[in-house]
């Protein structure tokens, strides 16, 4: 009982800013030199990161207001959402001083016009939607369609140049029209469409072979070039 009365071995300090540790974790161990325009490209990567995030967000506030339940912010939205906003900081301590607020900045490069959740966000602190889809929301999916066709088309020389039946090559060539005939209004895309429209019959029946036949499809030489 005595051990329980007596005076405590030490008396901790209360904390002092003056002894507050900036975390470093996350910046670079060698110094890094980014030029203005090397900023704008870490900037729009970010933004568009950011906006990634705020969309995910909005669809989980959707996701509670269905379930009944009050929307909250998720602590991973909170956790990336504030790296995020630190590493813009940090992109902007390479631009000639002094250094632009992040609003300012984002506004002057037209990213707030291209990115408008983010320049929302930044002003009210909270994810919102737009009644407006701005658009930059088809990029991803118009990219990952420019990724599709790059993949089918690789995808199709080889086999022409390296198959010894060509037997599955119309099927290949529909599958890129479709791919092509999402595109609206780019005229690359257009004239391919049309150019597949006028060779694709032929094409087609130019594989068919005679039942019981030995021999394997095969192209003739200028549908290759073609």
């Amino acid at each position: 009982m005595a051990g329980c009365l007596s005076e405590p071995l030490c008396q901790p300090n209360t904390f002092h800013e003056a002894f507050k540790v900036e975390l470093q974790v996350k910046r670079p161990m060698m110094p890094l030199h980014l030029s203005p325009e090397q900023v704008a490209v870490e900037m729009l990567c970010l933004c568009g990161q950011l906006d990634l995030l705020i969309r995910v967000q909005m669809q989980e506030f959707q996701e509670q207001l269905r379930q009944g339940c009050s929307p909250e912010e998720s602590d991973t939205f909170q956790a990336q959402g504030s790296e995020i906003l630190d590493q813009m900081l940090q992109c902007l301590e390479h631009l000639p001083k002094p250094m632009p607020q992040l609003e300012d900045y984002l506004d002057t490069m037209g990213l707030s016009e291209m990115f408008p959740r983010v320049e929302v966000f930044l002003i009210q602190g909270c994810p919102v939607d737009m009644l407006e889809r701005p658009p930059m929301d088809d990029y991803f999916s118009h990219i990952a369609k420019l990724n599709q066709l790059l993949v089918l088309s690789q995808q199709l020389e080889e086999d022409i140049r390296h198959l010894g039946s060509h037997k599955y090559i119309a099927h290949q060539l529909s599958v890129i029209y479709q791919v092509v005939s999402s595109f609206q209004s780019v005229d690359i895309f257009s004239e391919t469409k049309k150019d597949i429209e006028a060779n694709f019959k032929k094409m087609k029946e130019s594989l068919v072979v005679e039942e019981g036949s030995r021999h394997e499809p095969q192209l003739a030489a200028h549908y290759i070039h073609w």
